[in-house]
């Protein structure tokens, strides 16, 4: 038996637990926001990969926030030649609380967090666990990170994990994320703003006497309409899933809220904008022109404060990168079918990896297309190749012959 079929083999037998592990995983509510039950989920990952007999590193981060944060390291082999395998462990809020009562119908495991990413955190585990089952002897060490606070930019994650010097020096990164069997070499830059639009409460009858908040905000949109047409009108030449997946992003209503009763003049409106750029665009032009925007509406006599609820860089690697390549490869072998590789529509923490000169790319069993959303999924052999793909490209890139060519 060869060392692919050993570690297919091996994931087989493994996968009622990796369900298993990830029902568990689903069944804590770590919604961000707020961020409650961080603790719960740590606690129970720590749990698992100490079962394994890995080391762990548990950190908890400084926040202003009412909720605590906390990232988990553990490692798996020795020596200083690390790959690291990256995913966080907050979801999105659910729309019910039965969305964390996870499900298995059809071959697909419901749940909030399946695919974002709960069944991702669930192979990289287990992905060790194949490793150790097959006695492979790898040349360097694994090193899993669970962190909060993705949905929300990763300023309480990742960011304070690279700004204290606690991750540094890989070979590699693999995240992952639900990437519909897509291979993504590069992800869009962000910038979301939440506007405040002000006013003044009276009685409807005495509307003169008040200002219509409402009315203020839609003078507001309508002027990032005139933009929204501009920017949206931009292309990448980034490979992407679709011709029109490449057109720069500029969304607004994800958040709106405002008012408090039918005859009351609303005192406050709130909107957000959501704007996704290219990777040819760069995040400070961008931003400099939102924010110019702002101003100039405030000059016209309307009140405007302003939350930047997440920003952060475009980032790629290039398609041809011996990391990727090799990835693409074992997803080949493991599904018969050679990976597209292409741009994430989105934002993604490689973008700090690749920040500090480490390759990253993201890879995982989730689809984009149910994530975040009322009836989320990750497919259950979905799950089984991704873990048997991390086991194998871990190998790849960690043995001997790799690190004598790569370092």
């Amino acid at each position: 038996m060869t060392r692919k079929e050993s570690i297919r083999k091996s994931v087989e037998q493994l996968v009622p637990e990796i369900v298993d592990f990830t029902k568990q995983l689903i069944a804590i509510p770590t919604e961000n926001p707020p961020g409650r039950q961080y603790r719960e989920c740590v606690n129970l990952i720590a749990c698992k990969v100490n079962d394994f007999g890995l080391e762990t590193q548990k950190i908890e981060i400084p926040t202003e926030g009412a909720y605590p944060r906390y990232a988990l390291l553990s490692y798996f082999g020795t020596g200083t030649k690390t790959i690291y395998f990256h995913g966080h462990y907050d979801v999105v809020p659910s729309e019910n609380v039965h969305q964390f009562r996870p499900m298995i119908r059809g071959g697909k495991l419901f749940g909030r967090g399946s695919a974002d990413m709960k069944g991702g955190l669930a192979t990289m585990i287990y992905a060790v666990k194949v490793l150790q089952l097959c006695n492979v002897d790898l040349s360097g060490r694994i090193c899993l990170v669970f962190v909060p606070d993705e949905e929300t930019g990763g300023t309480y994650g990742t960011k304070y994990l690279f700004q204290n010097d606690i991750i540094k020096n890989g070979l590699a990164m693999f995240m992952p994320e639900p990437s519909s069997g897509t291979i993504w070499h590069a992800c869009r830059g962000a910038i979301t703003l939440l506007l405040h639009i002000k006013g003044k409460s009276v009685h409807s009858t005495l509307k003169h006497e008040g200002v219509n908040a409402f009315n203020n905000m839609l003078k507001v949109a309508n002027a990032f309409m005139e933009l929204k047409s501009d920017v949206e009108s931009r292309q990448t030449g980034f490979p992407t899933s679709s011709e029109k997946a490449k057109h720069s992003i500029l969304m607004m209503g994800g958040i709106c809220k405002g008012g408090t009763k039918y005859n009351v003049v609303p005192r406050e409106c709130s909107f957000s904008i959501d704007r996704r750029l290219n990777p040819e665009e760069a995040l400070k032009s961008e931003k400099r022109q939102l924010l110019t925007y702002i101003e100039q509406l405030k000059a016209q006599g309307i009140n405007i404060d302003l939350d930047i609820i997440q920003e952060g860089e475009s980032a790629a690697i290039s398609p041809n990168h011996h990391i990727i390549q090799t990835l693409a490869s074992t997803v080949e072998h493991f599904t018969g079918q050679r990976p597209p590789i292409s741009l994430c529509p989105g934002l993604l923490e490689i973008r700090y990896y690749i920040r500090n000169g480490i390759p990253a790319v993201a890879y995982g069993p989730g689809l984009l297309s149910v994530a975040h959303g009322p009836r989320e999924y990750v497919n259950i052999d979905a799950m089984k190749t991704c873990t048997g793909v991390y086991a194998t490209t871990a190998r790849e890139v960690l043995s001997t012959r790799e690190n004598r060519n790569r370092c």
